[in-house]
């Protein structure tokens, strides 16, 4: 089921993967120049459905208007936000909300996990840096990660471009065979079975 919802950047797409008796909920944003259905979103999406998860996939407004260019930070934040706002109010109210993403989805889900109450952020594929540019400290994105004060779990592939976070205290990493575009889903879907199973949603 898809929905279109308002926000102030234009409507955003949600789909929705409703569990019946979901114990929590997973929203999950694309990558920058990506979709929905890239490999590693939708074998999550069924996974967590599996394990229990009602699941949302949400399209940015530039998507939905079929541009190809990114919308600014700030936009995509919004939107994310006006997007999380209504979730929570209506299909989503009630339960325990995990964010999350691939790429660029992650970087916004991260940035926002305080403003929309998140209790855990997923991140597929974070972009820690622009490729080539792993030794220029002012392209980090890290502090994108280290301002997150929920549970983390990143699922990097091992050969990406785009670098590899640290893990933490409250994040754990997971190495993955593979790049950016984490196309052998299995290993992920291990790594983020694992984590949902362990009560990362404020389950007992």
């Amino acid at each position: 089921m898809s929905v279109e919802l308002e926000t102030p950047h234009g409507p955003a797409r949600a789909h929705l993967h409703p569990a019946a008796k979901p114990v929590a909920a997973l929203v999950l944003g694309h990558g920058a120049n990506g979709a929905v259905g890239a490999p590693d979103l939708v074998a999550v999406t069924q996974a967590a459905g599996e394990a229990g998860f009602t699941v949302v996939l949400v399209e940015q407004p530039y998507r939905v208007a079929e541009r190809r260019s990114p919308a600014p930070a700030h936009q995509l934040d919004s939107a994310w936000e006006a997007v999380l706002e209504q979730l929570r109010a209506d299909a989503l109210n009630g339960l325990d909300v995990i964010v999350g993403g691939r790429s660029s989805g992650a970087r916004v889900a991260c940035r926002t996990a305080q403003s929309v109450g998140a209790a855990a952020v997923l991140c597929l594929a974070f972009p820690l840096h622009a490729p080539g540019k792993a030794d220029d400290p002012a392209k980090s994105r890290l502090g994108e990660l280290e301002a997150v004060a929920v549970p983390v779990l990143i699922v990097q592939g091992e050969s990406d471009p785009f670098g590899m976070p640290p893990e933490a205290p409250g994040r754990d990493v997971v190495r993955v065979p593979g790049n950016h575009s984490l196309r052998s889903t299995a290993p992920v879907v291990a790594a983020v079975s694992d984590w949902l199973a362990s009560g990362v949603a404020g389950r007992t």
